[in-house]
C-alpha cells in the first residue's frame, strides 16, 4: 500500500559518504547531489530534497514510494490537535507526489544489485542520480532501470512548488526506451491515507472525483476543521483514462514504446485550504485548468524567474571556499522555502516545513535566527513573520493574566491560535518515565526575543508605518509584562524561576541573560514611546490608553532598569550565568571528544543539569545580540570581561543545540578569533548536510540555517549601523576566503556589499 511507501526488497552494499565531499555524493556551488541510492540515509536525504514555496513544504519522497520512507507535505498554519495528542501539530497533508510505473509488467522501485547481470523478478535500478538545483527550486532524479524482461528504461523525474504561485505544484516524467521496446504503465494519483507519525488528522475525502478533467479530493482536519481542496491532472501523449479510488483518485496511461523512443507525462496539482478561500477544491479545480493551459514548461520560467529574484538579494558570494559557499546556498535556500510569502498569519517552525520535528510549532528560533536575514535581505517576508506575532497577541495577554502577570507574555511554542502548545511531560523515555517540560512556564524570554526582532526590523528597514500601527505595540505590550514580573527585594530588583537560553539548568534564579535583556527591552520601550510621542502623536496617545502606560508604570520601568540585579563575578571579571552556577559539578566537556551526541546524553539528565554543562550560548548569546550595547560595571574594561567570558563559557558549552554553534561563530569572528569561528561556522553550516545532531530525518534545523547567514553577514564581516546611522563593516575574514559579497536592504535602499581582507593581511 502507498500509505506506508512499499515494502521493497533492497541489496544496499554502497557504504555512506558525505554529502558534500569525497565518494559520489556532493554538493556542487548550486546544487545538491545523490550520486547513488542508500536506504539507511532514506529518510536523512528526504528532509534534505524537501521543495517548497512558503506555502508548503514537500520532503523529497520517491514518486513511487519506498519502505520507510517519510512522505509529507505541509501546510502553513494547518494545525489540529487530534484524540489522544497533547498538544496540536502540523497535520500532513494528502499527497501529491505518487507516480507508480510498470516496465513489461515489473513494477519500478529502487533495487539494486551488485552485479549487473542479475534479473530479478522485481526488475534492478542499475544507475541513479538525484540532484537539487537550489538555484532554480527544482527537484531531478535519473534512474536506469531494467524490467525482469530484461528491457531498460531510463526514467527521468522532475518537481517544484511554484514559487510564482504558491498554490500550484508541477511534476514531469520522461520515460526512454534505452534497450528493447517496453510497455509501460503509468498511474498517476493523490493519496488522502498518508498521515502523521501520531495517527491521522483528517477524516475521509469528503468529495473525490476522477474523469476526463483530472481527478480530485476534499478532506477536513479532525478537530481544528480546517478544509482542503487538491485537483490534479495528467497531461501527456496518448489515451490517459480516469482511475477513481475512495482515496486515491487518479489516472492512467498504456504504451508501446520503441527502442530509444521517448514519452513525457506531466501531472500539475494546485491545493488551497479554507484558510485562503471558503471553497478549496473549486479553487483548486480552477487553478488548475489555467495551469493546464498554461503549460509545465511556462510554469517553470515563471518559477524560475522568482527564484532568481530571490537569489538577487539573499545570497552570499564567498570566493575562496567552494565548500562552505555550496553549504551556505543551501541553508539559505531552505529558510526561503519555509517563509510564508503571502500570508502574515504564519510563521517557521523550528524545523521549518520539511518534517514532523516539534509538531511544527513555533520558537525563538524565528525572531532570533531566521527573522534577521529576512530583515536585512527579505523585509517584506520578516514583516510577515512579524506581523504573526502581532495578529496573536491575544493569545500572549491571555497567557500574562492566567500566570498572574499583565501586558503580553508570548508562549514559548506557538501555533495557529497563539496560545501557549508547549507540552508539560516529554514522551515516555526508554525507562517507562516521562520527563516534566518546564519551557512552557519559565522560558519567558522569548517575549524580549520578540520585541528585539521587531526593533532590529524597523531600525534597519525604516518601516515606521509598521512600526508605528503593530511593532511599537508588540515592544512596549511585553514591556508591560516585564513591569509585572520583576520582583522588587528591596535593595534590587530579581527574577526568579527562568530558563534562559542554556535549558540544562531549569527553574533558576537571576539568569543573566534574561534579566540584562529585560533591563534592554525596558529601556527600548522608553524610547519607543519617546519617539511615538515626538513623531506619532496620536499613536502614542492611542497605545498609552489602551496599554495603561501611566507616569507610574514608565517610572516603574526606570527603576527597574536601575536596580536590576546583573550577576557580576569582580574577582573574575566575568558576568555570572547564573547565582550558584559555578558551584555545581565541573565536567571537562572538551575531554568527551570524539562524541557523536551531546554530554547531557552520556551524563543523563539528572546529573546534567546539576554540572557547569551548557546546552547552548547564554552569555556569548548576550554578548552578540547587545554588541555595542554590552556593557560592564564601572572600573572594568569591555573587551577584558568579553574575553573572559568568552573563556570561562565557551570550554563549557556542549552545542546540545544546533542554535549554539553558529552564534558562537558570530561572536569568535567580531572579536577577531577567526579561526575558532571558522570551525563553529562549518559546524553550524553543516548540521543537516551532515546531520550532525543524528536528527535531520524530522527536518531541518532553521534556526541554524538563519544563524549562519548571520554568522557571515555580522561576524566575519562585521556588519553594523553605525552612531551616525551608516551602515559599517568590521572585517574578520578566514584567511583563504577572498572576498565575500551580499545584498541588504536599509531604510528602503538595496544595497550589495562586497568585503575583503585589510590592507596589509596575509589574504590581502
Amino acid at each position: 500500500m502507498f500509505p506506508q511507501c512499499g515494502l521493497l526488497a533492497v541489496v544496499d552494499p554502497i557504504p555512506q559518504f558525505n554529502p558534500l565531499v569525497g565518494g559520489r555524493v556532493m554538493a556542487r556551488l548550486w546544487e545538491l547531489n545523490e550520486g547513488f541510492f542508500n536506504s539507511t540515509r532514506l529518510n536523512h536525504y528526504e528532509t534534505l530534497f524537501t521543495v517548497g514555496n512558503g506555502y508548503l513544504g514537500t520532503r523529497g519522497t520517491f514518486e513511487e514510494g519506498h519502505s520507510g520512507c517519510i512522505a509529507s507535505t505541509l501546510i502553513h498554519g494547518i494545525y489540529d490537535h487530534a484524540p489522544g495528542m497533547l498538544v496540536p501539530e502540523l497535520a500532513n497533508a494528502p499527497n501529491w507526489l505518487p507516480v507508480a510505473i510498470t516496465v513489461d509488467g515489473t513494477p519500478f522501485q529502487l533495487v539494486t544489485s551488485t552485479s549487473d547481470f542479475m534479473r530479478p523478478p522485481q526488475g534492478v535500478v542499475i544507475g541513479y542520480e538525484r540532484t537539487l538545483d537550489i538555484k532554480r527550486g527544482v527537484l531531478r532524479r535519473e534512474v536506469l532501470f531494467r524490467a525482469a524482461t530484461g528491457a531498460v528504461v531510463r526514467l527521468v523525474f522532475e518537481r517544484f512548488a511554484s514559487l510564482y504561485d504558491n498554490h500550484l505544484l508541477a511534476q514531469r516524467v520522461l520515460i526512454v526506451a534505452v534497450d528493447g521496446s517496453p510497455t509501460v504503465r503509468l498511474h498517476a494519483f493523490l493519496d488522502a491515507e498518508v498521515m502523521n507519525s501520531t495517527g491521522q488528522h483528517w477524516t475521509a475525502p469528503a468529495r473525490v472525483y476522477s474523469n476526463g478533467h483530472g481527478f480530485g479530493l476534499a478532506a477536513e482536519t479532525l478537530q481544528s476543521h480546517y478544509r482542503l481542496g487538491m485537483a490534479s491532472r495528467l497531461v501527456g501523449p496518448g489515451a490517459i483514462t480516469p482511475l477513481p479510488h475512495p482515496t486515491q483518485p487518479g489516472a492512467v496511461a498504456e504504451f508501446t514504446l520503441k527502442q530509444e523512443e521517448a514519452a513525457t507525462f506531466d501531472k500539475l496539482t494546485a491545493v488551497f485550504t479554507s484558510r485562503d478561500t471558503d471553497e478549496p477544491l473549486d479553487a483548486a479545480g480552477a487553478a488548475l485548468s489555467g495551469a493546464v493551459s498554461d503549460g509545465y514548461d511556462a510554469l517553470l520560467a515563471a518559477h524560475e524567474a522568482e527564484w532568481a529574484a530571490y537569489w538577487r538579494d539573499s545570497d552570499i558570494v564567498i570566493e575562496g571556499d567552494d565548500a562552505l559557499q555550496a553549504a551556505i546556498r543551501f541553508t539559505t535556500y531552505h529558510i526561503l522555502i519555509a517563509a510564508p510569502r503571502h500570508d502574515e498569519r504564519v510563521s517557521i517552525g523550528a524545523k521549518t516545513l520539511s518534517g514532523f520535528g516539534y509538531k511544527g510549532h513555533v520558537f525563538w528560533d524565528t525572531e532570533l535566527f531566521v527573522l534577521p536575514v529576512f530583515t536585512f535581505s527579505q523585509p517584506k517576508l520578516a514583516r510577515n513573520l512579524l506581523m504573526y506575532r502581532y495578529h496573536n497577541l491575544a493569545g500572549a495577554r491571555h497567557k500574562a493574566q492566567a500566570n498572574g502577570y499583565e501586558g503580553a507574555m508570548f508562549p514559548w511554542e506557538s501555533t495557529d491560535t497563539g496560545e501557549e502548545t508547549t507540552p508539560q511531560w516529554s514522551d515516555v523515555q526508554p525507562d517507562g518515565s516521562r520527563i516534566r517540560i518546564w519551557t512552557g512556564d519559565h522560558e519567558q524570554h522569548v517575549s524580549t526575543d520578540i520585541a528585539y526582532a521587531a526593533h532590529q526590523y524597523w531600525r534597519w528597514t525604516g518601516d515606521d508605518a509598521f512600526f508605528t500601527q503593530h511593532g511599537a505595540e508588540l515592544i512596549l505590550d511585553t514591556a508591560v509584562f516585564w513591569g509585572s514580573r520583576a520582583e522588587d527585594k528591596g535593595s534590587r530588583y530579581e527574577i526568579s524561576q527562568q530558563i534562559g537560553p542554556d535549558e540544562y539548568h531549569e527553574n533558576i534564579d537571576n539568569s543573566v541573560f534574561v534579566n540584562r535583556m529585560v533591563v534592554w527591552h525596558l529601556q527600548t520601550a522608553l524610547d519607543v514611546l519617546g519617539w511615538l510621542k515626538q513623531r506619532a502623536p496620536a499613536d502614542a496617545a492611542r497605545l498609552e490608553s489602551a496599554l495603561d502606560l501611566s507616569a507610574a508604570r514608565l517610572a516603574h520601568w526606570r527603576d527597574i532598569i536601575t536596580r536590576m540585579y546583573i550577576p557580576f563575578d569582580t574577582e573574575q571579571a566575568i558576568h555570572v550565568q547564573f547565582p550558584g552556577f559555578f558551584d555545581m559539578e565541573y565536567i571537562p566537556v572538551q575531554a568527551y571528544q570524539p562524541r557523536i551526541t551531546s554530554v547531557q546524553a552520556i551524563l543523563g539528565h539528572p546529573r546534567t543539569i546539576q554540572s557547569q554543562v551548557i546546552k547552548q550560548a547564554d552569555v556569548v548569546a548576550l554578548m552578540a545580540l547587545l554588541d555595542d550595547q554590552f556593557d560592564v560595571p564601572p572600573g572594568f574594561d569591555r573587551r577584558t570581561v568579553m574575553l573572559n567570558n568568552w573563556n570561562t563559557y565557551y570550554p563549557r558549552t556542549d552545542h546540545g543545540s544546533s542554535l549554539s554553534p553558529a552564534m558562537h561563530a558570530l561572536q569568535a569572528a567580531r572579536m577577531g578569533m577567526t579561526g575558532v569561528a571558522y570551525d563553529e561556522f562549518d559546524h553550524a553550516a553543516h548540521i543537516d548536510l551532515e546531520d550532525n545532531k543524528g536528527n535531520a530525518r524530522d527536518g531541518i534545523h532553521a534556526a541554524a540555517c538563519g544563524g549562519v547567514w548571520q554568522a557571515i553577514v555580522l561576524g566575519f564581516c562585521g556588519l553594523h549601523i553605525s552612531p551616525a546611522g551608516e551602515l559599517v563593516t568590521r572585517p574578520n575574514l578566514p584567511v583563504h576566503w577572498r572576498r565575500v559579497s551580499f545584498t541588504v536592504h536599509y531604510r528602503g535602499e538595496r544595497r550589495t556589499i562586497t568585503v575583503g581582507h585589510p590592507e596589509g593581511s596575509p589574504a590581502a
